[in-house]
Formats: structure tokens, sequence, C-alpha cells
């Protein structure tokens, strides 16, 4: 039987005769039921009609994002190091390609997600290189299509490898985690933000949503916290969720400077 992908999300339900009725990540109001109603799509039909093109951002680190853009239209990040391959959020199409690509790059080692939104199929993946996914625990309930390969952690940090941390910032969602790399940006540290720090159209600045496509805000204590978490980790540069949205210098500063002006905003008594 097949495995059914909502078109609107990428998020993966287990394989039945009949695709589901609903998909509870669009009902959410994070999230949305398309104009035309809940559709689906196999992982088949995608492969047929899709293709994952792929860039370098910069020494041991890749783009992979599906042309044409599929469902909510993220990238996946590749960030390779001498410990091994890690998986930085997930897209729904995994194909043959794909997965010759990635091993000719080493495989691989783990994959980490952001949020459930970019949950897709992580267990095609994970299942082909014989990984674990870390997901935090606060968001299980959003995993659509249990698997073995799935390790809920707990804290608010985890060594995935060695310079290679996740930090639970919550706000978009309460598991919303984003990866630290220490030797990125030729030493001076990067952050693989998904949607919990979002870079903007202007790419000097990020924001920080309880819905994006809603429009629906977080309260200024929660950016203050998120900005205040991430103050002990250095980083010059911000890997946002989709292409082309990555600050390249004084990304710790564009965080604090953004996260201060949301909140000034928000508190705001002026008309």
């Amino acid at each position: 039987m097949p495995v059914h992908i909502c078109n609107t999300c990428g998020t993966s339900y287990p394989d039945t005769a009949q695709p589901p009725g609903r998909c509870a990540i669009c009902e959410d109001e994070r999230q949305y039921v398309a104009r035309g109603g809940q559709a689906w799509i196999t992982r088949e039909r995608l492969a047929a009609t899709h293709a994952n093109a792929w860039r370098r951002l910069e020494a041991d680190l890749f783009e992979i994002h599906t042309q044409p853009e599929f469902a909510i239209g993220q990238r996946a990040l590749l960030l390779r190091t001498p410990q091994g391959n890690i998986l930085w959020d997930c897209i729904a199409l995994f194909d043959d390609a794909t997965e010759a690509l990635l091993r000719s790059l080493g495989g691989i080692k783990a994959i980490a997600i952001s949020h459930p939104h970019y949950y897709t199929c992580m267990q095609d993946w994970a299942h082909a290189f014989e990984c674990p996914i870390h997901l935090h625990a606060a968001d299980a309930e959003w995993v659509m299509r249990g698997d073995g390969a799935i390790r809920h952690w707990q804290s608010e940090t985890l060594e995935l490898l060695q310079g290679v941390t996740l930090l639970r910032l919550g706000g978009h969602f309460p598991g919303g985690t984003v990866l630290h790399w220490t030797d990125g940006a030729d030493g001076s540290g990067a952050l693989l933000s998904g949607d919990i720090v979002q870079v903007a159209a202007d790419l000097g600045r990020v924001s920080f949503l309880w819905s994006y496509p809603n429009m629906m805000p977080l309260a200024g204590v929660t950016v203050r916290r998120i900005a205040d978490t991430l103050k002990p980790w250095p980083f010059e540069r911000i890997y946002g969720a989709f292409p082309g949205r990555q600050v390249m210098e004084n990304g710790a500063r564009a965080v604090e400077r953004s996260a201060a002006r949301y909140i000034e905003l928000l508190e705001s008594r002026q008309p």
C-alpha cells in the first residue's frame, strides 16, 4: 500500500489503501488547508514529476531543494563533518538520484529537524542510511508516521557531534529547534535556523512568528527568551528555511536587533 503525502505541507502518513480524510498538520492554526481542499500524492508520483536541485552554500554545507517547488517549499541542508554528516530539516522527495549523491558525499549519520512542518518523509531518509532522527519531545504529538528511527530528546541542548549542537528555542512550536555549527562561516559559527528564527526578505533581519502563513505573532517575552538563549552561542551566519534566505555576516547582531525591534513594536502604544 502507498504512503500518502499531503500536497500542502508535505507530511507523510502511514501506508493505507486510501489516503487519510484529513491532515492534522494543515488543520492546525500554524498551517492551513488549501482552498481546493485536502489533496494527496504518493512518493512514486512525486518522484515522477519533481527532482531535487543541489547548491553548495559554503565548504561542507549543501542545500537540497525540490523543483518545481512542492508543499511548503523549504530546503534541507546537508552538513558535512569529519565525524559524519547531519541532515538538517527534511523535504518530502527522496529519490534514487538524491540517495546516490548523498552516498557519494559520505551518507547521513543523523537527521535533526527544526519543527513538525518539516518532518515530511524523514522516515524514508533514515531507513536508507540506517540513521536516527532527532526530534524534540515537546513536539512528539505531531509525528504522523511513527518509526523506530525517531529519538525524542528532552533537554534544552543536545550535542549531536563535536561542534554540532541542537538548541531548543520553542516559539513557533514548543520544541522548536535550531542547530549551532561551531566551524561554520570559516570558524566564526553558523546557525541553521529553519522557521524558528526566520530569515526575512531583508537579509540583515530575522523574525519570529507563531504562524507564518496566517501571520500570527509570538509574545514579546517569548521572543526575548529566544534571543537571550542564543546569546552564549557565537555565529556569524544564519541559514534559514528557504533558498536564498541567509544572513551572511553579523548574524548574532541581526537576531538581537530584530528581537529588540519586534518587542518594541508589540509594546508600542502608538495608534
